[in-house]
C-alpha cells in the first residue's frame, strides 16, 4: 500500500488508542473514588468519556473514508473491518463504564453496606483496567505486538474477572435472602458489578480482534 495509507493507518490507530487512554483514565478515577470514598470524583471520572461516542463516531467516519480512497484488500481490508468492529466494543465498553460509576456513586451513599464486597470490587475493577492497559500497550507499539500474548493476558485477567464476580454474586444473594427492605438495592449492586464483568468482555472481543486483523482465522465475540 502507499505511504499515504499507512499515514492513514497510523491516525486511525492513534485515535483508537486515545479514547482508549480516556477509558482507562476514567476507570482509575472511579477505582479511586471507591478506594478512597470521594463522592465528588465519581463526576470528574466519567467527564473524561462524556464524547466518546462521538469520538467513536469519527474513527468510523475515518476508516469508511479510508475503504473509499484506498480500496484495501487481503491483509489491509481485515485490519480496517477489525478496526471498525474495534470502536463499537469501545464505545460499549464507555457506556457501561459510565452506568457503573454513577450506580457505584448511588450504593455508595446509600443504605447498603458493601464492606464485605470491597476488596473483591477492587480485584474485579483491576482486571478490567489490566487488560485496557495490554491493549493499549499493542497498539501504540503494533509493529512489534504479539496479538496472539496479548490475546492470552487479555483472556487470564477475564477469567480473574469471572471468578470475582462469581463469588460476589454467591455474597449478594446471601445478603439479598437476609436484607428484607434493602434486598432490591443489593439487587441493583449486582446489575452494577455486571456491568464491570461485562467490560472485561469486551476487553476479551478487542483483543479477539487485534488476534483477527495480525493472524486471520475466525472471529468469534461475545454479544
Amino acid at each position: 500500500m502507499l505511504p499515504r495509507y499507512e499515514n492513514k493507518l497510523n491516525e486511525i490507530r492513534t485515535m483508537i488508542s486515545a479514547i482508549l487512554s480516556q477509558i482507562i483514565q476514567s476507570s482509575e478515577e472511579t477505582l479511586n473514588a471507591f478506594e478512597t470514598g470521594n463522592m465528588e470524583m465519581y463526576e470528574t471520572s466519567r467527564a473524561h468519556i462524556k464524547n466518546l461516542q462521538i469520538d467513536a463516531n469519527k474513527i468510523d467516519n475515518e476508516i469508511i473514508k479510508t475503504f473509499a480512497l484506498f480500496g484495501p484488500e487481503a491483509d489491509e481490508l481485515r485490519l480496517l473491518v477489525a478496526y471498525l468492529k474495534m470502536t463499537n466494543e469501545i464505545d460499549r465498553i464507555g457506556d457501561g463504564l459510565k452506568k457503573y460509576s454513577k450506580r457505584l456513586h448511588d450504593h455508595c451513599v446509600g443504605g447498603c453496606d458493601m464492606s464485605v464486597l470491597t476488596n473483591a470490587i477492587i480485584q474485579l475493577h483491576k482486571t478490567t483496567i489490566n487488560a485496557l492497559q495490554y491493549i493499549i500497550e499493542c497498539l501504540d507499539a503494533i509493529e512489534s505486538c504479539d496479538a496472539e500474548d496479548v490475546y492470552r493476558k487479555v483472556m487470564v485477567e477475564e477469567s480473574k474477572n469471572d471468578d470475582l464476580f462469581s463469588i460476589m454474586e454467591k455474597e449478594l444473594l446471601n445478603l439479598i435472602i437476609d436484607a428484607d427492605d434493602l434486598a432490591v438495592e443489593y439487587v441493583r449492586v449486582l446489575g452494577t458489578l455486571r456491568k464491570l464483568e461485562r467490560i472485561g468482555d469486551r476487553t476479551v472481543n478487542i483483543a479477539s480482534l487485534m488476534l483477527f486483523a495480525q493472524k486471520g482465522g475466525e472471529l468469534n465475540l461475545h454479544n
